[in-house]
């Protein structure tokens, strides 16, 4: 456990790195969600950076929420999909990182365009029944921002995958509280999101997501469930801006890039243990 969470400080170093050399980006969402996406590419997913975009006989992941693409590209690179020199390229001219991920730049690992929120929920679904449909009995992945719940087509999907009984879906809702223009709560409040998706008939766990022990325990625990009739989701409590003491738990830092002394104090408190790119 202690190479993960190595792992997860050197994907944070990436993420204020990537966003601060482009001075535009998302640091908020992708520092909270270091520690989910480490656990998934370095331990839990069954999968091969030799890529290739069917995923036949090994899991897939969709990130809905694309915004956070930071985290994703600096996973990727870190778990072999290609060289992470190239996360100094972020968000630039004639970059393969995009601002959000897109599939027409050929980039591993990234199989859909995202980024418009509320579509990734539907996107899974039509993977997962894909492998249905081919004997495949891997799972597919997805992530998705709480604020990005506020879209209704999330529920129209929500509902389809349960009636359909999609039971090899996990989808994991980053629920932190945040979106761009002020607390969830305060823009649209959603209540209790659990209990909506357990309501929506599906198999709902909660966890911890800034603890590497308890995201791959739930995420073992969810894996366990798969195939028993329900889609499986996970509501996953992050601290937005994860690990740098000023950015925490404000939603000002869903979208802003730090400048050269705000950079300083953020590597300072993230410890270097892979090498920077």
């Amino acid at each position: 456990m202690a190479e993960l969470k190595a792992i997860a400080s050197q994907i944070r170093r990436d993420i204020v790195r990537m966003v601060h050399g482009a001075q535009s980006g998302h640091p908020g969402g992708s520092l909270g969600c270091a520690d989910f996406f480490t656990a998934l590419y370095f331990k839990v997913l069954t999968h091969d950076p030799h890529f290739h975009m069917d995923g036949k006989n090994e899991d897939i992941f969709f990130l809905s929420n694309g915004h956070i693409s930071p985290v994703f590209y600096s996973a990727l690179a870190r778990s072999g999909y290609f060289d992470i020199k190239e996360l100094s390229s972020f968000r630039k001219i004639n970059s393969r990182l995009q601002g959000h991920p897109t599939t027409h730049e050929h980039l591993p690992g990234i199989r859909v365009a995202s980024g418009s929120l509320g579509q990734g929920m539907s996107v899974a679904i039509g993977a997962a029944l894909s492998k249905k449909l081919n004997n495949d009995k891997n799972i597919v992945y997805s992530l998705h921002g709480d604020g990005e719940l506020d879209e209704g087509q999330n529920w129209e999907a929500i509902m389809f995958a349960a009636a359909h009984k999609v039971d090899n879906l996990i989808s994991t809702v980053d629920w932190n509280g945040q979106q761009i223009d002020g607390t969830t709560k305060s823009v649209m409040d959603l209540g209790n999101i659990h209990a909506k998706f357990d309501a929506f008939g599906w198999t709902t766990l909660e966890t911890n997501g800034n603890d590497m022990d308890e995201v791959i325990a739930t995420l073992d625990k969810a894996r366990s469930l798969t195939g028993q009739g329900k889609p499986i989701a996970i509501m996953m409590h992050t601290v937005m801006g994860k690990g740098v003491d000023f950015m925490e738990n404000d939603h000002h830092w869903h979208g802003v890039a730090p400048n050269d002394e705000q950079l300083a104090k953020a590597l300072a408190q993230l410890p270097e243990t892979l090498g920077d790119y």
